[in-house]
């Protein structure tokens, strides 16, 4: 709410109120809803700008409901009444002084009524200024009975009437306090249009006539106000014109322009000339208080508001004149086109289309990419950007092998042509004005090899990949071979070729597993999908996945010569005893990590006197575990097959009792917390032998690059083998 020079203004935004909401004016005798002519004839006027999203009450100082004070101080009561949430009415009142001298005269051209009011210096026909004086105290001291009201069109005399007739007509008057008023709405049938200098101006001249006695009193009260509508210029600038001056002869001493009610400006924020006798004021579409709003309808389409206030102040022999305009001034429909750049990187894969100058009240709903609507994933993406100057724009990243991009192999250049029709759906505020914009790329790049994806699991690692346009340029590899269904059948692994997708499961200790970082609590096993490209079997890509596993009791022996080992000793060792106190075969090689039940050893394997054969071109390393605890039992680890290796617990029998072997499943749990070893001492521990126990898990290891070697069945069983390049299981 806010108290402006020549009238009170209350602005509430339609987010708060709603697009319904309604005033009604408050004094001692009830409530008076302002409708639309109710406005014009009392002297409020009501705006409701989606533009700016406000509703505006303005009401005269003069209004019909204004606790008028000696017209010193106004007093106003209005009720704002809001359905938004239910029928509320919220109360609104104010009180204003005037910061601004009265002038003797001043005129108020509204958006919708005429008001004109005078106050005891102003100067009558004939008769000294004394005179006119005695006339306004008589006219204030008089009844609206003893007044009657004459109006002029042209030069034509009307009849008087009374002046409850003529509020009956829809006239207003008042005759209290220190300035005498008249106001009437545009159009009244007393009113009549002309043309000043080429500009047509409504005008209502009004004459109130009293007699009493011998006196004659009669107080003319005019009223000239442009009703030019303003004109759209193509060089974007909106032109509004008024006569310099209502009437012939006054001496214009001053002009000023607003366009937020506020302080006059000279010239404000526009261009204002005066010449031939008019004034003309030119606004460009971005002045400062201009509103602007999109419209839809088939095309994008926008217009400017611009409320428009004009003082001008005006001198002759009687007294000064200040006319005050408020005008509302629209362009027509502009069309407000958008445009595309195509930001795409070929280097990158990547689609970039940006869509700019999209209006600040204008926004993205829906985005469809061939048709179908647009998934936001790591391959599509699209983003707001601030574009100060022009409202904002969005940015479409697409992915070339996003599963909505076309794409058709040119056989002849060896490229693939990547295609995308983009389908905008923009929505225009507050309104939901649909608007839909439409652009289509293309690319030429060289095909994409497919996307692989991979999870862990508890058992191994699965990879998966959904059938790409151009499958037949690639294939997909383990290490040197190619995966075949024959190939994942002879080496254990679980493949589903099917239309739309390939599913290939590897089990934990398959051939091609790597395993790192080994603890008795968890190791890492890593495995690794060539993309090669059929016709040269280059590698296009590797997707490798690296998972933990939690450890039970393996056997892996490294590309660098290193046999890590880790085994359950609680077979071998008395209840209570620590694994810790265990040795290989060397006394000094003990674990370098054990728990309650496990022990962990890591050594070279030409180290802690492992034994070392020679079976068909192969070299077989061999190791055992002791207890020095235990003189009955010990460990001893093995391969079974090429590529394979096992702990095998051994216990001597007695004399003449012979050796038997037991295998089946092994049942194995987490690992406890892990202590250190003890030192090794020199003494060599009693050594028994009975049957084996049930094998462990089995670990395969590549051989990582080094020449293919094979392991052998020899005459003491299985070995541990390396070959003359390396070692291979």
């Amino acid at each position: 709410m806010e108290c402006h020079d020549r009238s009170f203004v209350i602005a509430v935004d339609l987010s708060f109120a709603g697009d319904d909401a309604r005033f009604e004016a408050v004094d001692r005798t009830g409530t008076y809803a302002i409708t639309e002519g109710y406005a014009a004839k009392c002297g409020y006027s009501v705006t409701v700008s989606p533009a700016s999203g406000r509703a505006e009450l303005r009401a005269s100082y003069f209004s019909c409901h204004t606790d008028k004070r000696d017209d010193r101080a106004f007093a106003f009561r209005f009720n704002l009444l809001s359905r938004r949430d239910g029928d509320v009415v919220y109360g609104l009142n104010k009180t204003c002084v005037p910061s601004l001298k009265w002038s003797p005269r001043e005129v108020s051209c509204e958006l919708n009524y005429m008001e004109v009011s005078v106050d005891s210096g102003v100067s009558c026909a004939a008769g000294t200024k004394e005179d006119n004086r005695n006339v306004l105290r008589h006219a204030h001291g008089s009844s609206t009975s003893d007044w009657q009201v004459m109006f002029q069109r042209d030069e034509e005399q009307m009849e008087p009437m009374s002046l409850r007739d003529a509020e009956e007509q829809g006239y207003a008057f008042h005759l209290g306090g220190e300035r005498l008023v008249f106001r009437t709405p545009y159009g009244q049938p007393d009113s009549f249009m002309a043309m000043v200098n080429g500009i047509p101006v409504e005008v209502v001249h009004a004459t109130l006539v009293s007699r009493r006695r011998w006196s004659l009193i009669m107080v003319d009260l005019v009223a000239t106000c442009s009703m030019h509508q303003g004109a759209y210029e193509d060089d974007g600038h909106v032109v509004f014109k008024t006569p310099e001056a209502p009437y012939p002869g006054p001496n214009v001493t001053r002009v000023g322009v607003s366009f937020d009610g506020g302080i006059f400006e000279d010239g404000g924020s526009g261009d204002v000339v005066t010449e031939n006798d008019t004034v003309r004021i030119r606004i460009p579409l971005d002045a400062k208080g201009g509103l602007r709003k999109s419209f839809a309808s088939g095309d994008l389409y926008e217009f400017y508001t611009f409320h428009v206030h004009l003082e001008q102040m005006f001198e002759d022999e009687d007294a000064e004149t200040r006319l005050r305009l408020h005008r509302m001034l629209t362009t027509p429909l502009l069309p407000r086109p958008l445009f595309t750049q195509n930001r795409s990187v070929i280097e990158e894969r990547l689609f970039q289309v940006y869509l700019g100058d999209v209006p600040q009240d204008v926004r993205l709903v829906l985005l469809r990419l061939n048709g179908r609507e647009a998934l936001y994933t790591n391959s599509c993406s699209v983003a707001a950007v601030a574009q100060p100057s022009r409202g904002h724009g969005y940015l479409l990243k697409v992915s070339f092998d996003d599963p909505a991009v076309t794409q058709r192999y040119q056989q002849v250049y060896g490229t693939v042509q990547y295609s995308l029709d983009i389908n905008y759906t923009l929505s225009v505020l507050p309104e939901n004005e649909l608007y839909a914009y439409s652009v289509s790329v293309t690319a030429l790049a060289g095909p994409s090899p497919p996307v692989l994806n991979a999870v862990c699991s508890e058992s191994g690692i699965s990879f998966d990949a959904d059938h790409w346009a151009f499958d037949f340029l690639w294939s997909i590899g383990v290490g040197s071979d190619t995966l075949t269904p024959e190939l994942a059948a002879r080496r254990g692994y679980k493949m589903s070729n099917q239309s739309h997708k390939l599913q290939l499961d590897v089990p934990l200790h398959s051939r091609g597993f790597r395993y790192e970082e080994i603890t008795l609590e968890r190791f890492l096993g890593t495995f690794e999908i060539l993309v090669k490209e059929r016709q040269t079997g280059a590698v296009e890509k590797a997707v490798t996945k690296t998972c933990p596993f939690v450890t039970s009791e393996l056997i892996v022996c490294s590309t660098d010569g290193r046999m890590t080992v880790v085994a359950d000793l609680s077979r071998i060792t008395p209840s209570g005893a620590a694994p810790s106190t265990s040795n290989l075969l060397d006394t000094f090689c003990g674990p370098a990590e054990a728990d309650d039940t496990r022990a962990l050893f890591s050594f070279p394997l030409n180290s802690c006197r492992s034994k070392v054969k020679l079976h068909r071109g192969h070299v077989i390393y061999q190791n055992e575990i002791f207890y020095s605890g235990s003189e009955d039992a010990d460990e001893r680890f093995e391969s079974d097959d090429p590529g394979t290796g096992s702990v095998i617990f051994t216990k001597r029998p007695a004399a003449g009792i012979g050796t038997a072997a037991l295998r089946g499943p092994v049942t194995t749990t987490r690992a406890a917390p892990t202590t250190a070893a003890a030192m090794r001492s020199s003494a060599t521990p009693a050594r028994k032998r009975l049957g084996s126990n049930p094998a462990v898990r089995y670990v395969r290891v590549s051989k990582h690059g080094k020449p293919h070697t094979d392991v052998k069945k020899g005459a003491n069983g299985y070995g541990w083998q390396r070959g003359r390049n390396g070692i291979d299981f």
